[in-house]
């Protein structure tokens, strides 16, 4: 793992200009995006982003992670935005029909290659989306589940779920219904009193699922997270204190987002020695236990 760091992902990186299918607004300034990007779906793989010019006037890119694709259905990718700038703004305003430059997919995914592990995948806010493609890739071929956190509305279709999990009960009742159709369990978390969700963060949910787990589940569970940097630092806690391994892809402010600024390092300790690594190329998934940020 550690010499796979210094491994590049650019060369899958294409640029295409994609036809937005669907801008569908929702609660809390969030919206979903479909758009049509055939060599970029194809090409894709959970925790991967894309890099996106929102308008000709604003050349700056926006990175945003890639919740599903559809490669064999018109070779289209959903993302998921929050309006948190001008930026995103403009974006939120382009309509169907358009155009979008984007590049991608950007970045080092997960490492999902062992379907004999339990994935414990847990997303806070607009770092959801690597959660659902995680899932929608390993759906039917491993054991998973998904904890997803927010404190403004769930921006997807919800239901109760069918699926019973140890050590989750009480109000936390609603699942993801895409999820739950791919026959994958999913609950959620919220400090804002929605309904159905488990009341508190979602690393003390998955730390209640956990909790109710043996030794030998623990062993063979991988816990994959993305979300807000105090977020993944309670996830790592979580993993450490359950002995876990865990990957977390990491949400950074980027510029040129194929590695070349050196504007999104973090610091990694790997074999006891110190490197700086670009979130966008050397991540944005990293191996929480040699990332000292969410080490305390």
């Amino acid at each position: 793992m550690d010499q796979s760091l210094t491994e590049s992902h650019r060369g899958s990186v294409v640029v295409e200009e994609a036809e937005i299918i669907a801008n569908a607004s929702k609660e809390g300034g969030q919206f979903i995006l479909r758009l049509k990007a055939p060599e970029i779906a194809a090409r894709a793989a959970p925790g991967q982003f894309v890099h996106i010019r929102v308008s000709d006037e604003r050349p700056m890119r926006r990175p945003i992670s890639i919740m599903c694709t559809h490669p064999d259905n018109g070779g289209t990718l959903d993302l998921l935005v929050k309006t948190v700038g001008e930026g995103t703004r403009t974006l939120a305003a382009r309509q169907r029909g358009e155009s979008l430059n984007i590049m991608g997919p950007i970045g080092r995914p997960f490492d999902l290659g062992d379907e004999s592990k339990r994935y414990i995948c847990i997303g806070g806010g607009v770092g959801i989306p690597p959660m659902i493609f995680a899932a929608q890739h390993l759906k039917g071929n491993a054991n998973l589940v998904v904890f997803a956190g927010s404190e403004v509305p769930f921006p997807f279709a919800l239901r109760p779920s069918g699926y019973l999990l140890p050590g989750v009960g009480g109000n936390a009742i609603l699942g993801i219904t895409s999820l739950e159709e791919w026959g994958v369990s999913s609950r959620l978390a919220s400090n804002a009193d929605l309904y159905g969700c488990f009341e508190g963060n979602v690393s003390d949910l998955a730390a209640s699922y956990l909790a109710a787990l043996n030794e030998d589940e623990h062993a063979r569970s991988v816990i994959l997270a993305c979300g807000p940097h105090p977020m993944l630092r309670a996830v790592a806690k979580v993993a450490r204190s359950f002995g876990i391994s865990a990957q977390l892809c990491l949400e950074e402010h980027m510029a040129c987002g194929i590695g070349g600024c050196a504007g999104c390092v973090v610091k990694t300790i790997e074999n006891g020695k110190e490197h700086y690594r670009r979130v966008c190329v050397d991540g944005p998934v990293f191996p929480a236990d040699i990332l000292p940020a969410y080490a305390s």
